[in-house]
């Protein structure tokens, strides 16, 4: 099979340098079959089945298999996306078709906090990855605490409160729920655009809605809040006939 790939590709390559034109979607698909080509050659060379890059999808050629370990997909091919919560709004972090370590965006996650508040968080609430010993150092010379326990063996005669472990483990919910939110309701776990720029646009745009949805949620609960508190609504059932026709609305 790779022969005759090969031999197509001689093929157009004499009409090329005969002064043949490729449009500008000819030229972004003659780059992929090429690449693809030497892919899946250095791979049957040399009896392999993983290679640098390896493009997935001759359509989207920038698509990449970024191994997860889950169980419903030890493997996904899409865009990965950092996002973090301040203050219950949802912030796009970071996003890349390519396989990357999140830890790697910790530090610029927290240098955006300053940027817009003027001072450093108390506390950082992350998965065990993003505790490596870089960011451990970072946070700890700004006097930010970052969730879970310490690294290495543990001090002696020193007992850690697991009360502050169980608090933070409750709080860090908050934007797991944001990510169950953005698959479940917002369309991020189903994103059909074939293109790389409306992937990417799509995904900004779900975590757009999924802001305003949290922001309608508070602004409605303020309004019922001050009129109970002004006692304008006496009548509980249609208060809670209201905020369920709210609920499917939303």
């Amino acid at each position: 099979m790779l022969g005759f790939v090969k031999r197509d590709i001689q093929v157009i390559q004499k009409f090329l340098d005969r002064g043949a034109q490729l449009t500008e979607q000819q030229a972004i698909w003659w780059a992929a079959i090429q690449n693809i080509y030497e892919q899946q050659r250095y791979m049957y060379d040399n009896h392999t089945h993983s290679v640098q890059d390896r493009i997935v999808s001759f359509h989207q050629p920038w698509l990449r298999p970024i191994v997860r370990g889950k169980a419903k997909a030890s493997v996904e091919f899409g865009a990965k996306f950092d996002m973090s919560l301040d203050q219950g709004i949802a912030r796009l972090e970071y996003s890349s078709f390519d396989a990357y370590n999140e830890s790697d965006i910790l530090i610029s996650t927290i240098r955006r906090y300053y940027d817009r508040h003027g001072n450093y968080p108390e506390r950082v609430l992350v998965d065990k990855i993003y505790r490596n010993r870089k960011n451990l150092n970072y946070c700890k010379q700004r006097g930010i605490r970052l969730s879970g326990g310490c690294t290495g063996a543990p001090e002696k005669n020193k007992i850690r409160d697991k009360t502050i472990d169980e608090q933070d483990n409750a709080d860090r919910i908050a934007v797991e729920r944001g990510f169950s939110q953005l698959k479940s309701c917002f369309g991020a776990d189903l994103i059909t655009t074939k293109r790389k720029d409306t992937t990417l646009s799509n995904i900004a745009l779900s975590v757009l809605t999924l802001n305003l949805s949290q922001l309608t949620t508070d602004a409605l609960h303020q309004m019922l809040s001050n009129v109970f508190k002004s006692r304008q609504i006496k009548n509980w059932t249609l208060y809670f006939s209201f905020f369920t026709k709210f609920t499917i609305i939303q």
